[in-house]
């Protein structure tokens, strides 16, 4: 499905960490962490073993915990729900825009309303059937740039603002994308990139977190460290903490790779750029929409919808039959069998997320991949699909 984009200088910078005595904590850690701060301006960065860790330091660094209540997005990478189950606080699911699959920012400005004020009988619009009887404030939002396109942030930002709401951004498949000039990362309290081998930059595995809450940073490096707080001796722990540390190694990967991130993104977009010219000569395939409050798009993966009457499941079996690799993409968040048997979440409840679950599916994409490929990949969905007539 996806290739990292790594050369010599990547290799090399790990073989040096190999060379030195320090393999945790240590200046590449340091280094990585400032080219975060240099790429978005912000001023702090914390690095984390992943973009889920990074998720839940910011969950407990917003102050969330049992029965608070959090807005967030069903259509999603399960992580961004699961990390507010962690604490034992209560997402509350807002439908998608169509066309990006992003939250919709109309819903989200009408459930934080009617959450936040007393919306009475309108409260159990947005409520599980089951599982949250006690209820806690509405505490935050979590709100995802899903795909490498950012969410529609001015209606968001203007409710979480009224309402005095934490707002954690989940830009893990946004590194370079930007908001009507802003980049994607910064448009909320906290921002969380992750570096998976298929994302924009890879670390292997890992994350980091930007903010300019110097405060808040404080707690998430301790909390990163198994609780170890500014002025702890060695095996004194102030908090309850996690090991959520990066290790130098994949420290020293992701920094070279920061370097490269320009011609990362550069080349990630000439792919997409291929696939939607051949794309627009396919019946019954949608490209992916590129919105105009989209200042630049960051393509993470490159996933097309098909047509209602084609039937998507079957048209991925003949296309990894031929050799192509492909992935439904996503599977809605309160449709896993676990959500449905703690909030007893039923198809029909959020009708957006599950169209775009049922007619998206992820085609091969990397910034490594060469136009013939794109060629063959298009070329052999199309005799699928005119197979399928």
């Amino acid at each position: 499905m996806s290739s990292p984009d790594l050369t010599d200088a990547e290799r090399q910078a790990v073989l040096a960490v190999l060379n030195t005595p320090e393999l945790s904590m240590g200046p590449q850690i340091r280094a990585f962490e400032k080219a975060f701060t240099d790429f978005t301006g912000l001023k702090h960065a914390i690095g984390v073993n992943s973009g889920t860790a990074g998720l839940h330091l910011c969950v407990r660094a917003a102050g969330i915990g049992e029965n608070d209540r959090v807005l967030t997005t069903p259509f999603s990478f399960v992580a961004s729900t699961n990390v507010l189950l962690f604490e034992k606080a209560i997402p509350v699911f807002v439908d998608v825009d169509p066309r990006t699959g992003n939250i919709d920012p109309v819903l989200f400005t009408e459930a934080a309303q009617d959450l936040a004020g007393g919306g009475g009988n309108n409260n159990r619009r947005w409520l599980p059937r089951q599982g949250a009887k006690s209820l806690g404030p509405l505490k935050a939002a979590l709100v995802v740039d899903v795909f490498g396109q950012p969410a529609d942030w001015d209606q968001i930002r203007k409710k979480t603002g009224e309402l005095g709401l934490t707002t954690i951004e989940d830009s893990c498949e946004a590194l370079g994308a930007e908001y009507k000039g802003h980049k994607a990362g910064t448009l909320g309290d906290y921002g969380v990139f992750a570096f998976y081998p298929n994302k924009q930059i890879t670390t292997g595995e890992g994350g980091v977190i930007v903010t300019n809450d110097g405060q808040a940073t404080d707690l998430m490096r301790a909390l990163r460290n198994q609780g170890r707080a500014p002025g702890d001796t060695w095996l004194s722990h102030t908090y309850l903490g996690y090991n959520y540390r990066l290790d130098e190694m994949s420290a020293a990967l992701g920094a070279a790779q920061m370097i490269r991130v320009d011609e990362l993104l550069h080349k990630r977009e000439q792919v997409a750029a291929w696939y939607g010219d051949r794309l627009a000569e396919i019946p019954g395939v949608e490209a992916p929409v590129v919105e105009t409050f989209t200042t630049h798009m960051s393509w993470f993966v490159y996933v097309i919808r098909f047509a209602p009457q084609l039937d998507r499941d079957a048209l991925a079996k003949r296309l990894e039959a031929r050799g192509v690799p492909v992935r439904p993409y996503f599977l809605p968040i309160h449709l896993q069998p676990y959500m449905v048997e703690r909030f007893g979440y039923r198809e029909g409840d959020y009708p957006v997320t599950e169209d775009l679950g049922r007619r998206g599916l992820a085609l091969p994409f990397s910034g490594v991949m060469t136009e013939e490929q794109v060629d063959v990949v298009c070329r052999t969905m199309h005799e699928e699909i005119d197979r399928s007539k």
